[in-house]
C-alpha cells in the first residue's frame, strides 16, 4: 500500500526550499531580510493552514490561497521594489490599506464564504482606488513609466483578488446547493 505524502509537511517544506533558494542563487540578501522573509513565509504559511481547516471545501481553500498569496506577493513587491516608483517612496504604504481592507472584511465576514467573496471584491477596488489616486497624486514613477507601472501592478493584483473572491463566491454556493439538498430531520 503506498503511503501518502503529508501535505502540511510538503507545504512547510516548500517554504523552508523558498527561503533557501536565495542563498543557493548566491542572492546579495542580508540576515535581516532572511529574517523578514522568514517572518512573511510563516505568517503567511500560517493563513493558509487556518484556511484549509476553516473548511474542506475545494473552492474556499483555493479561494483562501489565492487571497494570501496576493497579499504576501503586495508586501513582497512594496518591499523589494515599491509597487510605486521604488521601494523607499513612503506612498507605497497605501497599499497597506488594500490588506486591512481584505483582513478586516475577512474578520467582519467570520469567514464566512459569501462574506469573503465580498471582502476581496472590496479589497479589488481598493487596489484599483489606491493605484489610481498613487497615478493622480503623482506618486508613481514620471510619465510612461508610471502608466505602466500602476495599470499593470494594478491590473495583476485586482485581478488575483477577484480570482479569490471569484472561488469564494463557488464556495458559497455549493456550500448553499448542499444544505437545500439535505433533507432535514
Amino acid at each position: 500500500m503506498p503511503r501518502s505524502i503529508n501535505p502540511h509537511l510538503l507545504g512547510w517544506g516548500g517554504v523552508l526550499l523558498l527561503l533557501t533558494l536565495p542563498a543557493l542563487l548566491g542572492a546579495p540578501w542580508t540576515l535581516s531580510d532572511y529574517g523578514f522573509a522568514a517572518i512573511l513565509f510563516a505568517l503567511a504559511g500560517g493563513a493558509i493552514e487556518l484556511g484549509l481547516l476553516a473548511s474542506s471545501n475545494i473552492a474556499y481553500r483555493l479561494g483562501t490561497m489565492v487571497a494570501v498569496v496576493t497579499s504576501f506577493l503586495l508586501i513582497w513587491v512594496n518591499a523589494a521594489v515599491g509597487f510605486l516608483r521604488n521601494e523607499a517612496n513612503p506612498a507605497n504604504a497605501v497599499f497597506g490599506i488594500v490588506l486591512l481592507v481584505a483582513l478586516g472584511g475577512a474578520v467582519l465576514a467570520r469567514f464566512a464564504a459569501c462574506g469573503m467573496a465580498q471582502a476581496m471584491t472590496v479589497a479589488a477596488a481598493a487596489q484599483a482606488l489606491a493605484g489610481v489616486i498613487g497615478y493622480s497624486l503623482g506618486w508613481a514613477s514620471p510619465g510612461r513609466a508610471g502608466v505602466y507601472e500602476v495599470t499593470l501592478g494594478t491590473g495583476i493584483f485586482c485581478t488575483l483578488w477577484l480570482t479569490s473572491a471569484w472561488l469564494f463566491a463557488r464556495a458559497a454556493r455549493q456550500s448553499a446547493q448542499s444544505r437545500t439538498a439535505s433533507p432535514s430531520i
